[in-house]
């Protein structure tokens, strides 16, 4: 087990009703904006919540921030900001609504002319950032315990990530009957985002860290466990919190402590997204499958201890093949031609991306663009 420093500044208020304690979290002494998506807390009734928990509170909103959000929303955003002089950030959503919201609070105290160098240094450049909380209304993330971004910027088909313990959040309350009205793909997309994280540092080698693989291993166990049944019983109070929690617990940094990590699938999956528009989790169940097998011999060990402790599966290509087969019970697609992708066209995309920044990925840092387009040439 590698040597580790732990630090996770962000409260959480779990359970029914806990929207109303916002209004002690936030300061009165300057102007709040809330930030939320398309518009669904107004129908579910969390933004009555919300705006009762802040009835002592200058309250500014901005919405519209996309499933997949936008740089160029996010300006927007920032203009509010600065026209207003804003204190705090306060997300409602899911994920996404979250990842913008970090990104705008760094850039409204970025001193650099282009705040997209925020994006391109993957957030090194954040020295300094408003204060923000979040109220979750999906589980998939774990935005609302970590301080990782993702945004897009659709004039040139990018899609970065920034990572800063600066943009940790304050606080997140996460109530579980505010997800009971979410569709079924947005539940699908989040069981298996929250799966994927876990893999991301889990399945890479034997480190010498058997807590922290039994940490990873309940989590999946317990997505296995809930994910069919949230998705069957949407009201179903009990499933939809193990699946909540499991989402946090997924990527709050716990279970990376002291162990190495992969997240290959997510940087290829990111491209996927920037170009062809794919949900996160979708671009994710595609490619997870493929670098696995890619990387057959050097995750051989781990794929066997995940595939017996999870599966009762023997070997690693068992796990993996289970591992896909549990994607599918969810109604989760796995190949590219699902979505009528060429395969070929596809990795050639990634290929050229991946070249002209000269990325290397995965835990031993050497799966090059080639390496990037060999895994979706496996996925057609």
């Amino acid at each position: 087990m590698q040597n580790f420093i732990f630090k996770n500044p962000t409260e959480i208020l779990f359970g029914r009703g806990m929207i109303a304690e916002l209004g002690s979290r936030v300061s009165t002494e300057s102007p709040v904006l809330l930030l939320y998506g398309g518009g669904s807390i107004k129908r579910n009734g969390v933004y009555d919540q919300v705006k009762t928990a802040l009835k002592t509170h200058r309250v500014i909103e901005f919405g519209g921030i996309e499933a997949n959000p936008r740089y160029e929303t996010c300006l927007k955003a920032l203009e509010v900001v600065k026209a207003n002089n804003i204190g705090f950030l306060l997300a409602v959503g899911g994920g996404s609504v979250l990842d913008a919201t970090k990104f705008i609070a760094a850039a409204a105290r970025f001193e650099g002319a282009d705040p997209w160098e925020i994006l391109r240094t993957g957030g090194e450049a954040i020295h300094s950032a408003l204060p923000l909380g979040s109220v979750m209304t999906l589980p998939a993330t774990g935005s609302e315990s970590n301080g990782n971004a993702v945004i897009s910027r659709e004039a040139t088909h990018e899609k970065l990530a920034l990572g800063s313990p600066i943009v940790f959040p304050a606080f997140s309350v996460l109530d579980p009957e505010t997800t009971f009205s979410l569709p079924q793909k947005q539940v699908r997309n989040g069981i298996v985002d929250a799966f994927i994280h876990v893999m991301e540092q889990y399945m890479t080698y034997p480190s010498a860290a058997p807590l922290q693989d039994r940490f990873a291993e309940s989590i999946l166990q317990t997505l296995v466990e809930v994910g069919p049944v949230t998705l069957a019983e949407p009201q179903n109070y009990d499933a939809r919190a193990a699946f909540m929690w499991s989402a946090t617990l997924a990527l709050n940094t716990l279970i990376a402590c002291g162990v190495p990590q992969d997240w290959s699938t997510h940087m290829i999956g990111h491209e996927l997204t920037a170009f062809y528009g794919l949900d996160h989790a979708e671009t994710l169940a595609i490619v997870l499958p493929g670098v696995w097998a890619h990387e057959l011999e050097r995750k051989k060990a781990k794929l066997e201890q995940y595939g017996a402790r999870v599966w009762n599966t023997k070997s690693a290509t068992e796990a993996i093949a289970a591992t896909e087969q549990f994607f599918h019970t969810l109604g989760m697609p796995t190949r590219l031609g699902d979505y009528g992708i060429r395969a070929e066209d596809a990795a050639e995309k990634v290929r050229a991306r991946f070249a002209e920044r000269k990325t290397l990925i995965g835990e031993h840092g050497d799966l090059d663009a080639n390496a990037a387009a060999a895994i979706l040439r496996t996925r057609a």
